[in-house]
């Protein structure tokens, strides 16, 4: 008559012993116990955290895995180890380490107080974009972390931080898309933040990104060039906008984007471009620039992407900026 009754889980100190102790296993000879340990384990706290069919959430129980798995540094654990799960397994991991990013209680976030404390595992988390079997995990992994100010910052302090403009331009079109993907959430989400570190690490940052906009990857070079455009747009980053555009190295490089082969780019290139010439203080370098280029300049706004007959906001800015430039 068991048939009648919910199967029992485990309780939350046997769940995470459990998986501690299958995964020092995993790495000598026949691990195929080692990983079903694993995933029934994970199975069970994901049903404990989220419910399923014939378990409901227990509050208390919620809490009890929550330090449990503190106590015994088990989200590090998962992140080290994510490479050597099953499939499965790791779906069940990054559920089990979103649902407790999301836990929270008053106004407390206790696992994101506890990774505050734990930096070599946001290290990892940006690091996973190394390894293609478990990318997209991480990446699912650290945009939630990212939702966080405090965790947010750790990630963009954190010397691997650098590491994103190179996995942003990697092979493997899925992880390149995913790394890009956290790359700009890190850097909009929490904008006073972002501000501040730009501000004292503009030359180290803005050295790599120029070598964003020069990629012969399009989908690379037209992101990167959009991300510019917004966050020299963004308020909050006034003082790196007005850094940017006094620079004549910039200046022409955007206008060598505007003649690009490609009609999406050169429309992201358009809309860095403008800040440019409508900047009321330019420097001398970029008032010589577009004043020699003047006559050019005219000519090709004149034509420039005339079928968006419908976007009456471009064609506004655009009118405005042949304004400019003819006065200049």
């Amino acid at each position: 008559m068991n048939f009648l009754f919910k199967s029992k889980l485990k309780n939350p100190q046997e769940l995470v012993k459990i998986v501690r102790e299958a995964v020092q296993k995993l790495s000598v000879g026949d691990n195929r116990k080692a990983q079903d340990d694993i995933a029934k384990a994970l199975s069970s706290m994901r049903a404990m955290l989220s419910g399923d069919g014939d378990h409901d959430v227990s509050p208390e129980q919620v809490a009890q895995l929550s330090q449990e798995m503190y106590k015994n540094d088990l989200l590090p654990l998962l992140v080290t180890h994510m490479g050597r799960f099953e499939f499965e397994t790791k779906k069940d991991a990054v559920h089990i380490f979103n649902t407790l990013l999301r836990r929270q209680i008053g106004s407390r976030w206790p696992t994101v107080e506890y990774l505050c404390t734990r930096e070599t595992t946001l290290t990892a988390l940006i690091r996973g974009y190394e390894n293609p079997d478990i990318a997209l995990n991480c990446g699912m992994i650290l945009r939630e972390c990212a939702k966080h100010e405090s965790l947010a910052r750790l990630v963009l302090y954190a010397p691997p931080f650098y590491n994103f403009f190179d996995y942003v331009e990697l092979n493997t079109f899925d992880v390149a898309s995913d790394a890009f993907a956290s790359f700009k959430d890190i850097l909009t989400r929490h904008k006073p933040m972002v501000a501040e570190f730009l501000k004292a690490n503009y030359d180290p940052f803005f050295t790599r990104y120029d070598k964003l906009l020069h990629s012969n990857n399009y989908v690379t070079k037209r992101q990167s060039l959009k991300l510019l455009g917004e966050m020299l747009l963004d308020r909050s980053n006034y003082h790196t906008m007005t850094r940017y555009i006094t620079s004549d190295v910039n200046l022409r490089l955007i206008m060598t984007l505007l003649r690009d082969k490609s009609k999406n780019i050169q429309y992201e290139a358009f809309h860095v471009f403008k800040i440019f010439v409508a900047n009321p203080n330019k420097s001398k370098p970029v008032s010589d620039i577009l004043r020699k280029n003047k006559d050019r300049l005219l000519t090709f706004l004149s034509s420039f992407q005339n079928d968006r007959k419908d976007d009456e906001q471009f064609g506004d800015e655009k009118a405005f900026l042949i304004k400019q430039i003819q006065a200049m």
